[in-house]
């Protein structure tokens, strides 16, 4: 099977992948950059440089690097191609679309009846300073797109959240805040593929953003029947079949879904529970591309 892996070459995963393989898969990174296609009387292709990812078997995407709205427009429309060519690419490019969206990601996980933190997205100072109030004065403050916790930030004084949203109105960013859901320091990550789902609990003594990116420390966590029915109910509402969805347990007794992750990476929750995560990726892959040609 030749798969084409959006990641970079030096990236832990694709290395990870490439292990995985062996000699059963050969793998190719594709740099985004490089990303080019014709239509038409000059043919109808995708390419990466030399290779023609039209021909490839499988695509999986293992990231999706920030850039302008014309670049990114066109890093997706390519993805599309390369589904409507026939090449099964994992995840579909509405489902990434949706997962780095966090307001859309929370619309959609609430629409298919999961719990959700109290949520507001505005564009005027006067109408997220409004919502901040709504929302009781205590509210986190994050980046419509990003993940690993960069850019999360706990306000509780309204002055601050002032200056807060006309910083990001001023550079034209969605203002997106969440009622902060008191904790006891963890949240849970499950990791879906397919049908399988396995978890991992992650705790920060430090820092009330438990992510491993900012010091969390990742535990063992049995994915119940019940905790993984809830994770693929997530990763569905976004289309998803590999995705990372985390859930917090609030203070008040409710499971709280958090977020979704279309290209989740797999590092702490392997070495937390022994899967060979990149190994079951690929046979999931090689499921899809199976199927495709069927």
């Amino acid at each position: 099977m030749n798969v084409a892996v959006f990641a970079s070459p030096a990236s832990w995963h694709f290395r990870d992948l490439v292990r995985a393989a062996g000699g059963a898969h050969q793998l190719v990174a594709v740099d985004y950059e490089n990303l080019s296609a014709t239509v038409g009387a000059a043919g109808d292709e995708v390419r990466c440089g030399d290779t023609v990812l039209t021909e490839c078997d499988a695509a999986l995407v293992r990231s999706m690097p920030p850039g302008g709205l014309e670049p990114v427009v066109f890093r997706m429309n390519a993805l599309a191609r390369l589904d409507a060519a026939g090449v099964p690419v994992i995840n579909p490019p509405r489902a990434i679309e949706a997962a780095i969206d966090k307001y859309l990601t929370t619309a959609r996980l609430a629409a298919a009846g999961l719990t959700v933190p109290a949520t507001a997205a505005c564009q005027r100072i006067d109408d997220a300073l409004e919502a901040f109030d709504r929302l009781g004065g205590d509210v986190v403050v994050k980046p419509l797109f990003g993940g690993e916790g960069r850019g999360l930030v706990r306000i509780t004084d309204r002055v601050l959240a002032a200056r807060a949203f006309a910083s990001l109105t001023r550079f034209g960013s969605v203002v997106y805040l969440q009622k902060f859901v008191p904790h006891d320091g963890r949240d849970w990550r499950l990791l879906v593929v397919g049908d399988d789902v396995w978890g991992m609990q992650r705790r920060n003594p430090d820092d009330w953003r438990t992510n491993i990116s900012c010091g969390g420390v990742g535990e063992p966590l049995e994915a119940t029947p019940a905790l993984a029915d809830l994770a693929r109910r997530a990763a569905a509402a976004v289309g998803a079949s590999v995705a990372g969805v985390d859930f917090l347990p609030g203070s008040d007794g409710e499971l709280y879904a958090l977020e979704v992750n279309a290209s989740p990476g797999w590092r702490a929750l392997a070495e937390v529970t022994g899967v060979d995560v990149a190994a079951r990726v690929l046979d999931h892959v090689e499921r899809a591309a199976r199927s495709a040609c069927s």
